[in-house]
């Protein structure tokens, strides 16, 4: 092929065949399996059509705030006990599907066994998310749930940076990378009531950098939102900060 005559048309759609060509070598070599069930993927690169069918989503009834889903029918729009009591710093919070099944279990392999290739299952969920609860929204910029910085460098990545990083690429979204900050260790909140973990995260989250926050529209991205403590802690401290609102966006919900 003469590359004089390759216009900047045709580079892409070569760069997507070696792509395609390099996947299937790769497959041939190391066969990927579905996170769930252990067949071959169809769906994702790491789950199958029938583990992704098998998700448990998050879909209505739930608080029209905080996204908590509840179990019955209600027909009207609901604000749960917890919202109602105590309003969060965020403005929404909206979660893809239930922390169980193949999500939790890839969830856990990302940050327990750095499987970070599972990355864009999730970023795909998560998108999803976005396009159904805030397709009417636009931000200015996407943050994400820092880590301790001992545990980041234990690590040696932080997921919810990398899923905010992937999911903001196609939108040109700048990621506010050093706007955030945890500034305590709180250790594991597993075992904690809501209230403990409410208590637990006081004082642990500092903005840095006010010029990535003042007056912005705020995405806030995580992996799993448990009780809703941890990102309310960020959203209150990037409201102080003078965030114009803060939007919080999970993959799975506790």
């Amino acid at each position: 092929m003469d590359r004089n005559r390759i216009d900047f048309m045709t580079w892409p759609r070569l760069r997507t065949r070696a792509r395609t060509w390099g996947d299937r070598l790769l497959d041939a070599v190391y066969p990927r399996a579905c996170a769930q069930c252990g067949a071959a993927p169809d769906a994702l690169p790491f789950l199958c059509w029938e583990c992704l069918a098998d998700l448990h989503y998050v879909q209505p009834p739930f608080c029209s705030q905080c996204g908590d889903p509840v179990p019955g029918h209600i027909d009207h729009e609901y604000c749960c006990a917890f919202c109602f009591r105590t309003p969060p710093a965020f403005d929404l919070a909206r979660s893809a599907v239930r922390y169980e099944g193949a999500v939790g279990w890839a969830i856990r392999d990302v940050k327990y066994h750095g499987a970070t290739w599972r990355i864009p299952d999730l970023v795909h969920l998560l998108d999803g998310c976005l396009q159904a609860h805030y397709n009417l929204l636009t931000f200015d910029a996407v943050c994400y749930v820092p880590l301790y910085p001992a545990k980041r460098r234990e690590r040696g990545f932080n997921q919810a940076e990398w899923l905010a990083r992937v999911l903001a690429r196609p939108y040109g979204w700048p990621v506010a990378r050093k706007a955030l900050s945890r500034i305590k260790d709180t250790g594991s909140q597993t075992h904690l009531t809501a209230a403990q973990r409410a208590a637990n995260v006081l004082g642990v989250f500092k903005v840095l950098r006010p010029d990535q926050v003042e007056g912005k529209r705020i995405l806030l991205v995580d992996d799993v939102m448990t009780t809703g403590a941890t990102v309310n802690a960020c959203a209150r401290v990037l409201r102080r900060a003078g965030a114009a609102s803060v939007h919080v966006l999970t993959v799975a919900r506790g």
